[in-house]
């Protein structure tokens, strides 16, 4: 008997099996001739341990070793989804969205499952990692564990590299088996908690012991390789893989009779309609959500046409060719004990309600927000009344509703026109109350604390409770003063040791390291966020003297800043207190300019690029990965986008561009090849870079 063959022959039974148990739901044997098969496997890989193939089912049963979850940055964008409450603000959205085209277009709508987003990464048909979101660029690696999922096939029908999300999730059934099992202190409130808990068992043992399960509803190729044309087509593609996709799906399109054609077309199941028919749409998905055997928590609609979703592209939280429609939100009732007013980094002034505790979605809530004046006021809200409690999109508490007003005879609240922390007279902007004293203990606090956070500068030992020590002491006023502060005139009073002091130094000093563009985000510009730096930088704004002297019509000319950020970033350079605290943490040794951060400085470039845009598709002999040769372009004074549009002026491509090459054509952009953008560089015919080992998906 030859061992391989049988053993691979023994793998590819057991997983036909397995797919046709879990994805499928119809059981090709008895139980008992699966076991006798799976045994015999077991018995195989015993005895040839150097035989075992990574695709085997018994890699499911999971190991007692203890998992440490390290940390993996994704290849894919891995964003959160606009939501909307109302059936028109999903029309509008649509509305939007086609106009925006100017033409004809179709919409995937899915149940949005209420479970653990999962980004499933493959390489040659073999699953390599299992990814939870995390904060959408780095997640954690629960590779372990997501083996133990059945449905989740460990080797596709095809040898190819992609990237899948999906939502792992627990069925109500088997919460409450699983539930029923668990001591009183560790039994979880909803199925959603209890499949969060379980992807991250240390013991992947343990996480095989619950029933989860996954829809996958999205896939991510390498760039240049055949991405079908349709949402349709990749899940029906993803089907064809091995994936469980949801059945329960809808298509949106001009017309009911194309809708069915298109789901026809894609071999799917799913629901047809025209858009004058989301109203019954959504009043089916509705009433149909609790006889589910899982939960769901609204519906997904997305533009089905690929091409156009690589023009509408992403904002920095979410793909503007999605939006998540949200059911009605849990409620609860509660009576208003008393409402505090908290102070921003800011100076915006937020209303807090304080309530008798009451459940709520699986949490206990005793705080709400109230937003504004302006809210309180159209609530007609006041101290005693009796108030229903939403979750908006489940995360965030606030008061819908005045139920029953107070019998004490209490009026609307109104907030005290000065900061409750410095006392200084507050100003009204828009709909919103601020404090503009720079002084202010609560604004300083937040800034330092906004400053030193890990999103942004990352000084670990600078933690909210280790800034108030200093700040109390008088060490700590600015974000300048990190650098400077005597940390050790501390010593030996309120728990600070010597080991804390070096410990606070060393981070101090390693955090001025952090690159241009992270200096410039952590200062808390307003409309400055991380993907707004990058953009500046990208734009030719790569230093704190560039940006002084920046004009506003220069700063809307980039793509992706409007005249609201342009007008708010000059204002902002003209600011003598910002100018001085990034003059000082300049002194201290943070980078400057993008030229600060190792890079070659564009200065020492001819500027031959000046006033193009670049975009790039397929794969390249010598850029590796193919954001170098961007980088060629940027140093020359052009900037880069991520799609082809009509402002886009190149297109640098590769083998194998897809949709981006069609849609340059399309709009008349000039298509670069590799060996003429070389020339373009000065640069003859290079040596091709050797290949990295991680994946990249666009």
């Amino acid at each position: 008997m030859n061992v391989r063959s049988e053993m691979e022959k023994l793998v590819k039974t057991l997983s036909e099996y397995q797919r046709a148990y879990y994805v499928d739901s119809k059981p090709l044997v008895s139980d008992m001739e699966y076991d006798r098969l799976y045994d015999e496997l077991v018995r195989l890989e015993k005895e040839h341990p150097d035989l075992v193939l990574p695709d085997s089912p018994t890699r499911r049963v999971g190991s007692d070793l203890s998992n440490d979850f390290p940390e993996f940055r994704h290849t894919i964008p891995v964003l959160s989804l606009d939501k909307a409450y109302s059936r028109d603000e999903v029309i509008s959205f649509m509305d939007k969205t086609i106009a925006k085209e100017q033409r004809n277009l179709s919409f995937v709508a899915e149940e949005k499952i209420d479970g653990i987003s999962m980004v499933l990464y493959y390489e040659k048909g073999i699953l390599v990692r299992g990814v939870t979101r995390g904060n959408g660029e780095i997640g954690n690696d629960v590779t372990q564990n997501i083996k133990t999922i059945g449905s989740i096939p460990l080797r596709l029908s095809e040898d190819i590299d992609i990237a899948v999300r999906g939502e792992v999730f627990l069925s109500k059934e088997a919460f409450l088996e699983v539930n029923s099992r668990l001591d009183e202190d560790k039994k979880a409130a909803n199925p959603r908690n209890l499949a969060a808990g379980t992807v991250r068992r240390q013991k992947s043992s343990e996480a095989a012991s619950v029933p989860l399960d996954i829809f996958c509803y999205e896939g991510f190729w390498k760039e240049g390789e055949n991405t079908p044309e349709s949402h349709l087509e990749i899940l029906s593609y993803l089907k064809h893989l091995g994936f469980k996709i949801n059945p329960h799906l809808a298509c949106f399109s001009e017309s009911k009779e194309k809708s069915e054609a298109m789901l026809r077309s894609a071999g799917l199941e799913g629901r047809s309609y025209s858009f004058s028919e989301m109203q019954d749409y959504i009043d089916f998905k509705t009433g149909e959500r609790k006889g589910l055997k899982y939960e769901i928590d609204g519906l997904v609609f997305k533009v089905n046409e690929i091409r156009v979703r690589e023009r509408l592209g992403y904002t920095e939280h979410h793909p503007r060719w999605a939006i998540a429609y949200k059911f009605e939100s849990p409620q609860a009732v509660s009576k208003l004990l008393s409402i505090s007013v908290q102070v921003g980094r800011t100076g915006r002034i937020t209303p807090v309600a304080e309530l008798e505790p009451v459940a709520l979605g699986g949490s206990t809530i005793r705080r709400a927000t109230l937003h504004n004046q302006e809210y309180i006021d159209n609530l007609e809200l006041a101290i005693g009344d009796t108030v229903s409690i939403v979750k908006r999109g489940d995360v965030i508490p606030q008061v819908e509703d005045v139920i029953e007003k107070n019998e004490e005879g209490n009026t609307v609240y109104k907030i005290d026109m000065h900061c409750p922390c410095c006392h200084s007279v507050l100003e009204k902007d828009g709909a919103h109350l601020f404090c503009r004293n720079p002084e202010c203990p609560e604004q300083q606090l937040g800034a330092l604390t906004f400053f030193s956070s890990r999103t942004q500068m990352d000084i670990e030992t600078l933690g909210p409770k280790t800034i108030k020590i200093f700040y109390d002491a008088g060490l700590l006023r600015k974000v300048e003063d990190i650098y400077t502060a005597n940390y050790a005139s501390l010593l030996g009073t309120r728990g600070i040791g010597e080991k804390t002091v070096s410990a606070i130094v060393e981070s101090v000093n390693e955090s001025k390291n952090r690159p241009f563009k992270t200096v410039l985000s952590s200062l808390g510009i307003s409309e400055v966020g991380k993907k707004s730096a990058e953009i500046l930088v990208s734009g030719g704004f790569d230093s704190f003297e560039r940006l002084k002297t920046a004009k506003e019509e220069e700063l809307m000319a980039i793509d992706g800043i409007g005249e609201k950020m342009a007008r708010i970033i000059v204002e902002s350079f003209k600011n003598p207190q910002l100018l001085e605290t990034v003059e000082k943490l300049g002194k201290a040794g943070l980078h400057m300019s993008v030229s600060d951060d190792g890079q070659d400085s564009t200065e020492s470039y001819e500027q031959s690029f000046a006033g193009t845009l670049w975009c790039v598709t397929g794969s390249f002999k010598n850029f590796n990965p193919r954001s170098k040769a961007m980088e060629e372009v940027e140093k020359r004074g052009g900037r880069t986008t991520t799609s082809v549009s009509g402002k886009t002026t190149h297109l640098l491509a590769g083998t194998g561009g897809g949709g981006k090459l069609k849609d340059a054509e399309r709009l008349g952009v000039k298509i670069v090849s590799e060996e003429e953008f070389l020339r373009m560089l000065g640069k003859g015919e290079e040596k091709s870079a050797e290949k990295e080992g991680q994946l990249e998906l666009f």
